[in-house]
């Protein structure tokens, strides 16, 4: 992420830089590097405000090349981050059902053991019966 963000900056100083180069001899737009910097900076996010275009046929086809790397630089990075936010949130709904639904669980199944147990039709050794007889064990 962080390399894609570090290429991206890269390919904005270039991008504004050759920019720069072609418009500000044709273009009173592009006076100065900040201006072409802002058009960077617009046409990268994929913003495009318009109020700064290229006139040069080299100025418009870095422009196009600007624009899909802004595309692959900076858009689909913000759409893999806004998905796996997404998949965490869904990932901890589930969890916080799961919890929810845990102890009622547990203590249906105490519920159900102590009633099996307690019956006298029971066949199992732990159970809850009261015993009237003693058992006397051997001395």
């Amino acid at each position: 992420m962080l390399t894609t963000l570090y290429i991206g900056f890269l390919g904005l100083i270039f991008s504004s830089f050759l920019v720069y180069l072609c418009e500000k001899s044709t273009n009173e737009k592009y006076s100065t590097f900040a201006d072409a910097l802002w058009w960077g900076v617009i046409t990268l996010s994929t913003v495009g405000y318009g109020d700064k275009t290229p006139e040069t046929w080299p100025g418009k086809m870095i422009a196009a090349f600007c624009a899909l790397l802004g595309i692959s630089f900076f858009a689909l990075p913000a759409g893999i981050l806004g998905s796996g936010f997404a998949l965490k949130v869904q990932q901890h709904q589930r969890q916080k059902h799961l919890i929810r639904r845990r102890v009622p669980a547990a203590r249906l199944i105490q519920c159900m053991w102590r009633h099996y147990a307690a019956t006298p039709e029971s066949c199992s050794m732990a159970t809850w019966r009261v015993y009237l007889a003693t058992i006397n064990s051997p001395k």
